[in-house]
């Protein structure tokens, strides 16, 4: 199973900084967000992750390549611990440039080659998890019971309108099909489709099908999906754990602090902090 993680956006609701500094390399504290989610594909047993960047995020092929200077600095002085914060993950990093900004689906069809005829976890960076086991592991054992392609799902989330919902059918598992940010009230479920996928060989096969119809414009993967779930090959999956969502700036700092509530050190500050201000 390989890993493919979709980073080739402008980030332009975090501008200015985002100017110069792919989104994904905003931290939460000390850690790029970025490393949430490669940390997740390899915990869930990925060794081999493809990037699909961009011009502005050659930083993204700095941060997950070794820093042997630093190395050497920190070897030279014993210090195991910070070796260990510095170190690449344990997986083999490729990347790939999206020259033209033409939506998710074109950005897709340049994992073909990588991936092959296997199936592959699509990762999208706003959507960080924490919990086990790890959400991409949740997918393959999901793929491993069914042989479909899988989503992954919210229950309920309290702005279910701002996302994808999925239609069920009376099986409880099966995808019928995807209504985008749908009007209150006409949902066509209480699952929204949120960052994190399992795609199966056939979902190439229907994208290049789909993209040879495509005429001008971005071109996105939920055709292709669509299509396969009229075929009964789409699944979902109700995410297990929590997700923090760092797709704009709210989401972007609840996720710092709850990420600094799980470091002692940290939620000692928060402790300290949050009450003067009347959180």
């Amino acid at each position: 199973m390989k890993g493919v993680i979709v980073t080739a956006g402008y980030g332009t609701r975090f501008l200015p900084v985002t100017k110069t500094i792919p989104k994904e390399m905003l931290p939460l504290v000390t850690r790029p967000s970025i490393e949430f989610i490669v940390d997740e594909l390899v915990a869930s047993g990925i060794t081999e992750i493809l990037f699909i960047t961009s011009r502005r995020k050659k930083s993204l092929e700095d941060y997950f390549d070794r820093e042997r200077e630093l190395e050497a600095v920190f070897q030279a002085a014993g210090d195991a611990e910070k070796l260990r914060a510095i170190a690449p993950p344990k997986a083999t990093c490729y990347f790939v440039r999206q020259q033209e900004m033409r939506g998710t689906g074109h950005a897709l069809l340049l994992a073909r080659s990588f991936v092959g005829k296997e199936p592959f976890v699509v990762a999208y960076p706003d959507d960080l998890h924490f919990g086990s086991p790890p959400l991409a592991r949740q997918l393959i054992e999901t793929w491993e019971k069914t042989g479909c392609t899988v989503l992954a799902t919210l229950h309920e989330p309290p702005d279910i309108n701002r996302y994808g919902v999925i239609a069920i059918a009376e099986d409880n598992l099966h995808v019928t099909g995807i209504v985008e940010k749908p009007e209150r009230g006409k949902e066509p479920s209480r699952e929204a489709s949120i960052g994190r996928f399992l795609y199966t060989p056939d979902f190439l096969e229907q994208l290049e099908a789909e993209w040879s119809r495509h005429g001008t414009g971005e071109f996105f993967h939920t055709p292709a999906v669509l299509a396969l779930a009229r075929r009964g090959r789409v699944v979902f999956r109700r995410v297990q754990g929590e997700r923090l969502d760092t797709g704009e700036p709210a989401g972007y700092l609840e996720a710092i602090i709850r990420y600094a509530r799980t470091v002692p050190e940290l939620k000692k500050v928060l402790d300290r902090l949050l009450p003067v201000h009347g959180s």
